[in-house]
């Protein structure tokens, strides 16, 4: 019995299975097309929301040198998930991997950690995406009641400067994610062409941001540019930089979907890994200026409890006629975010439905438009219960210990696959193994160590909950573990 943790979804199955439905992929992506769909992916909230928390909380004016920090994390995961792609020829996510190389016991832990990233990732943004819809209200006399706009666990700066501590429910955050989630429900998609528009967009918010607030950076701010540290790890000094790299370590989690296309990549030797390090460099110098600006034209202490600091930061500019673009162009990028998070997770538990793993019902195909509308509906509901409730330095905790988790086991995972299946077919190979790996695994595991207590915790408690459900339902109605019965 427990051979069966560990069977292989055999590599011949996968190609039917792909074939079947029509998905052969052409390598049409240049280096360039890698390095553009990278930045799109990376820059979201963890930029535009939580650089606040992590200066206001952890690192002060130095959340800089945490991007950095956090950056080396992403590069040598980077590099290892992109050969962990490479070597099933077909597109699909790190479960769909792990289930070809590792087993089912791993993919589940992976396919369930994904939660993590996807899901809470999602709400993350929609309540970053509330306080950044209030501020665009505001400009125009328009005041919700608080106690609308925020959970009844967190204290909240409204666009005023009052201070909420508690309300009833981030209604808007809610609405967000149930209109995206009825969309994707009727098969809505974003097109190459409006992603690439996004992608324009988004930069050119990071450029006007840097280039005009440049100027007006008060050289007060950074003193002292490493706050001394109060006592306590992770509040300032160089274990709040360490923990503040943990936080925006959100920031850098699209970085995947490049190593995700990897059977799409035109000479997957060559631009797997400019995509990978172009975008991840291009991004990382935008992340630095871009908290260099930020933390110059405001004290990191006003952003306690911020969650719009790049609208607050920026108002300190004076171009108030430019300050509602600057925030519509926000809100854009933002739900393109959420809908892409949104519809990665519905194609995960799709998968691990089809694969026995997660009862039926997530595998259920609507007869008009097609969409795994039983999972989107589900998803609306869990993501929404986050979003509306729990305060969005609590959720960016979560999806950032939950990405770092799963980056751990697909460098450990590359690593393994290299003693086991030498000879499997690579289009791209990790540079330096193992060394690579363990950096990979050494920094993420530091990152998570430097993670309060609590974000443990909870990630103890969700990989229990995983557990319980794999081994009460989806161990007996695995289709593989059937089949080889």
């Amino acid at each position: 019995m427990a051979n069966q943790l560990w069977i292989k979804k055999p590599l011949d199955k996968l190609m039917a299975e792909s074939s079947d439905e029509g998905n052969q992929l052409k390598r049409t992506l240049s280096a360039t097309s890698l390095v553009a769909l990278g930045i799109g992916a990376i820059i979201g909230a963890g930029l535009f929301s939580l650089t606040g928390i992590a200066a206001a909380e952890h690192a002060g004016p130095a959340v800089t040198i945490s991007f950095v920090l956090a950056a080396f994390g992403c590069a040598f995961a980077g590099l290892c998930y992109a050969e962990f792609a490479s070597m099933i020829p077909i597109a699909g996510s790190a479960y769909t991997y792990s289930y070809a190389t590792m087993g089912e016991f791993v993919a589940w832990i992976i396919g369930w950690d994904l939660v993590l990233e996807y899901a809470l990732g999602a709400a993350t943004v929609a309540v970053s995406w509330s306080r950044y819809l209030l501020e665009f209200l505001s400009g125009f006399g328009i005041h919700l009641p608080v106690e609308l706009v925020c959970s009844p666990f967190e204290v909240v700066k409204l666009s005023d400067g009052t201070v909420v501590e508690g309300g009833l429910i981030n209604l808007p955050a809610i609405l967000i994610v149930g209109l995206l989630s009825l969309l994707l429900i009727r098969g809505t998609q974003g097109s190459a062409l409006m992603n690439n528009v996004l992608v324009i967009v988004k930069i050119l918010v990071v450029l006007v941001f840097i280039a005009l607030g440049w100027s007006h950076i008060d050289p007060v701010n950074y003193t002292p540019y490493i706050p001394e540290n109060t006592g306590s790890y992770g509040h300032f000094g160089w274990s709040g930089i360490a923990r503040g790299a943990a936080v925006v370590f959100f920031a850098f989690i699209g970085f995947d979907a490049v190593s995700t296309a990897a059977q799409e990549a035109k000479n997957p030797q060559r631009d797997m890994p400019i995509g990978i390090l172009g975008s991840l460099i291009i991004c990382t110098i935008l992340y630095v200026l871009f908290a260099h600006v930020m933390t110059g034209l405001v004290n990191y202490t006003e952003f306690v409890n911020d969650a719009k600091p790049a609208a607050t930061a920026f108002a300190k500019t004076g171009y108030d006629f430019l300050q509602t673009g600057l925030i519509l162009a926000i809100l854009a990028g933002y739900t393109s975010v959420m809908l892409v998070m949104l519809l990665g997770q519905s194609r995960v538990f799709y998968t691990m439905s089809k694969d026995g793993l997660l009862p039926p019902f997530f595998s259920v195909i609507h007869k008009k438009y097609h969409t795994p509308w039983k999972t989107n509906l589900f998803f609306l509901v869990f993501v929404s219960l986050f979003a509306g409730f729990v305060p969005v330095s609590d959720l960016g905790h979560m999806v950032s210990i939950g990405t770092l988790f799963a980056f751990c086991l697909v460098c450990a995972g590359v690593w393994l696959m290299r003693i086991r299946m030498p000879h499997l077919h690579r289009a791209f190979k990790t540079p330096l193994v193992p060394f690579v790996p363990i950096m990979g695994i050494g920094i993420c595991v530091y990152l998570m160590s430097s993670l309060p207590l609590e974000s443990w915790y909870r990630l103890a408690l969700w990989l229990a909950l995983g557990l319980a459900i794999y081994f009460l339902y989806g161990k007996k109605h695995s289709k593989l573990n059937q089949e080889d019965n």
